[in-house]
Order: C-alpha cells, then structure tokens, then sequence
C-alpha cells in the first residue's frame, strides 16, 4: 500500500465523484479507477458502492477514511519535520563556552537572537575552560564553541568574533588604584602577587598574561591559584593580591575591587567561535552564521 493509494482513496472520499476526484489529482479517471479497485482488492473489502448514478462509501470505507486521513497528516508532519531538521530548525546543539563568554553583550544577543529565531531547538550549553571545550569539539561531545584564544587541532577551524581589552584587577585601596582611571601598564604590577588560573585549567589568559609579563620585563609571581574568573575577583577583594582577566567582567559588582585596563600594546583577548572541519549539522551552521552576523553587525554600530 503505497501513500499515493490513500490519497487517491480520501479524494474519491471527500468528493464522492471519480471525475471530480480526478480533475483534483490531475490524473484522468480511468487510472484512478483503477488504483482505487487495487487498494480495495489489496485490503481485501470494498471501500465504494458504486451505481451509474452515485458513489457512497461502504461502512469499510468510512471506517478506513478516518486511519487514511491521520496516516495522511503523521507522513505529511514527518516530511515537514524532517525539512526543518535539514534546515536546522528542530533539534539539539550542543555548545561549549569558556567561563568569560556569557559576560560579553555579543554572545547573550547572539543566544538570545538563536533561541527567538529557532525556538525548536534545544540548546545545550556546557561551561568549561578552553582547553575543555576544545576536547569537547574532538570528541563529538560538543558541536560549537565560544572560547579565549588556545592553541587548535588542525581540524578544529575557528572565527574571530570581537576583542575585549585586558584589565587589570586590585582592591580599590590599592596605591596603583589610585589616580589610574585612564588605565596602566602591565610594568607597574612587577613585583604584586597575582590570583590566576592554574596552567592545568587550560586558558588561553595563562598565555597572554606570562607573554605580556615577559614584555613587560617580569615573570609574574601567581600567589594563589583558582578555577573560577569569579572566585579569582573575590580572592582580590580578599587582598590576595592582584589579576589581569577580559574587560567583560567589569559587569560583575563586588565591592572593593576595581579595574583599570592595561595600555600595554596587545593587551587584548579575543573571543573565538570554534567548530569542527567536517561538522555538518545543519543547528551548528545556522547557530554559526547567526552569531557571526550579530558580532559583526555589533562591530559595525560600535565602530
């Protein structure tokens, strides 16, 4: 029993005229005569009464429209489901994001502008440090992911989606505090101790902040070590000593810190959009494309 016999069998139904029925198909009657006599005799019970002046459905018949029709609807929402799954419209993805990255006004649009867009499918979103969500990708646990920069696998390809200055992090009593509202240099923290993240946490800021140490003529003394950006601006609060974290979490209020950005050439750090080479979903393209256009668009009203 093919779909198109129950199509044929629900527009005979619904007209109770082989001709008309036809004219609607766009077939000429006899062959959906015929089709009609096939299903009958497939089902083995006649599904018409038929006479030179009326067609009428048996009792048979009008017991089959009914399944006929929801047959008729599930195959038509399964083609549909399945085009919008193509689309990347239904579904799950699967997102890995670095701590810093939701404090950033590009990416809650972005989500927010994804969810509003494709609110069929669930996102999944797993924090972790760069490293983590770069394992992730490799795995296949992970579909997309919004990370600081990190050294990639060659099948890992990413895009650039904006840069966030550096800051540097202290007690607001603390003597470079005072009097630096327009910023300093990463050579007037030589000597403080810093609160960071362990090198096993696999960060990118671990790199920028022993490279723009370096240039700036120190090794920097890491005096308390933690897992969490926000745990790291408590511990400076706390007086453990200083940091140096993205711009972004100026966003985060806690009394006694302050943040004074550094003027030091390349003081920055990029937020990365990274993905798979051979990733196909049709979710992780659409949610690709969407955020590329929002920090692009973003950039464009900011500059």
């Amino acid at each position: 029993m093919e779909l198109r016999h129950l199509r044929y069998f629900v527009a005979v139904a619904e007209t109770l005229h082989f001709g008309r029925a036809a004219e609607a198909l766009g077939i000429s009657q006899p062959p959906l005569s015929q089709q009609v006599q096939a299903l009958e005799e497939e089902i083995g019970a006649r599904l018409f009464e038929r006479t030179n002046r009326r067609v009428a459905l048996t009792e048979a018949g009008r017991l089959f429209l009914g399944e006929a029709r929801q047959i008729l609807e599930r195959s038509e929402r399964a083609a549909l489901l399945a085009r919008r799954a193509h689309l990347g419209e239904v579904g799950e993805l699967k997102v890995g994001f670095t701590a810093s990255a939701p404090f950033t006004s590009t990416i809650t649009r972005s989500l927010f502008a994804f969810r509003q867009a494709y609110p069929d499918v669930h996102l999944s979103l797993l924090e972790g440090s760069s490293g983590e969500v770069v394992e992730g990708l490799t795995e296949r646990s992970l579909q997309v992911g919004v990370i600081r920069p990190f050294v990639l696998p060659e099948h890992i390809r990413s895009v650039e989606l904006f840069r966030d200055p550096l800051v540097a992090v202290m007690r607001a009593d603390h003597p470079l505090a005072q009097g630096s509202e327009e910023g300093l240099s990463m050579a007037d923290l030589a000597g403080e101790p810093f609160v960071f993240f362990p090198r096993s946490y696999r960060t990118g800021l671990n790199d920028q902040l022993l490279d723009l140490a370096s240039r700036a003529g120190f090794v920097p003394h890491i005096a308390q070590e933690a897992s969490e950006a926000m745990t790291i601006i408590g511990l400076v609060a706390a007086g453990m000593g200083v940091s140096m974290l993205p711009a972004s979490f100026r966003r985060t209020r806690v009394d006694g810190v302050v943040y004074r950005t550094l003027l030091d050439e390349g003081a920055t750090s990029a937020i990365w959009l990274v993905m798979r080479e051979d990733e196909r979903s049709p979710q992780a393209r659409a949610f690709v494309e969407l955020v590329t256009r929002e920090a692009a668009a973003l950039q464009a009203r900011s500059g």
